[in-house]
């Protein structure tokens, strides 16, 4: 028997109609064609499927069987098709994303809640890619777009610039370098650093200020949570170097200083890496869009 999607379109549209006349024109298409049609499907199966002279036309007990099919199919293809729809119009799609920025959690939940509201039907993950390679994991299509730091030369990928942020100097009150106005690599030899537990290579302190400098803090002490970091940097077990986006409310407690890192300060940037096929996605577009504007808003707090 050679079934298909149409003859299940027809079952359902006599059945929901009561007859041909009416069925045909759901569907347009002409009675006698729909009539040849029915008539075909019965050869096929060699049984009626329909009740003759009933009015309205009824299934026959054959006809059941196939209106239990079509109604269990027909959804299903239907809701595919509209996958396909969304993902040609740009509405739908997929966005795993991956972090290289241990404090990113900070203004991407926000970031994240917005564009849900804007875009329900594209599918969004986030996976820390502190435990894997992320931007290997983008060029294998593992994953759509990876925050990150440290732009590079990649074949398919290209680096959108989000925004500039400063790695600020966190602590204690109470520490002797509360009395300085900024802060340098050699202040770090007598200092418990207190970081994410990521590389070296992920750090701003190591990257920007220690490594160059050829400096060691006297001890490193690795925490997950911003939260509990900043606990320790209160009860003055040790100091901490934040984005600026951590620290905004730091700033105005008592129990917390911060400076910058050396008398200029310094300044990096955060990128979205992403495939170059997929940077004319409307959705990937106001991703990007509003990841360049939302963590602003910390910012300036």
């Amino acid at each position: 028997m050679h079934l298909e999607l149409r003859h299940l379109r027809t079952i359902k549209a006599i059945h929901d109609t009561g007859g041909l006349a009416k069925a045909s024109a759901m569907m347009n298409i002409t009675q006698s064609a729909l009539s040849h049609q029915i008539k075909g499907l019965e050869n096929q199966t060699r049984v009626e499927l329909f009740v003759r002279r009933s009015k309205p036309l009824k299934l026959s007990a054959a006809g059941m069987r196939l209106l239990v099919l079509a109604e269990k199919i027909l959804p299903e293809i239907e809701a595919i098709e509209n996958d396909f729809a969304g993902l040609n119009s740009g509405r739908a799609g997929r966005l795993h994303i991956a972090i290289e920025c241990h404090a990113c959690f900070e203004w991407l939940f926000p970031v994240l809640e917005a564009f849900r509201k804007a875009w329900p039907d594209v599918d969004v993950d986030i996976r820390a890619g502190l435990s894997f390679d992320a931007l290997s994991a983008l060029q294998k299509e593992q994953v759509d777009l990876v925050i990150s730091s440290d732009p590079e030369k990649i074949d398919r990928i290209e680096f959108a610039p989000l925004f500039d942020y400063e790695p600020v100097f966190v602590a204690a009150a109470k520490n002797p370098l509360a009395q300085k106005t900024y802060i340098e690599a050699a202040d770090f030899k007598d200092q418990t650093l207190i970081s994410y537990p990521v590389d070296r290579s992920k750090l701003d302190a190591f990257t920007e200020l220690l490594g160059p400098a050829k400096i060691e803090p006297a001890m490193i002490r690795q925490v997950e949570l911003t939260a509990v970091i900043l606990l320790l940097v209160a009860s003055n077990r040790g100091v901490a170097v934040l984005p600026d986006w951590v620290v905004r409310d730091v700033k105005y407690n008592s129990d917390y200083v911060t400076r910058p890192l050396t008398k200029n300060g310094l300044t990096r940037r955060l990128f979205a890496a992403i495939r170059n096929d997929d940077a004319a996605k409307p959705f990937m577009a106001h991703f990007i869009r509003l990841a360049r504007t939302e963590p602003v808003k910390l910012q300036r707090r």
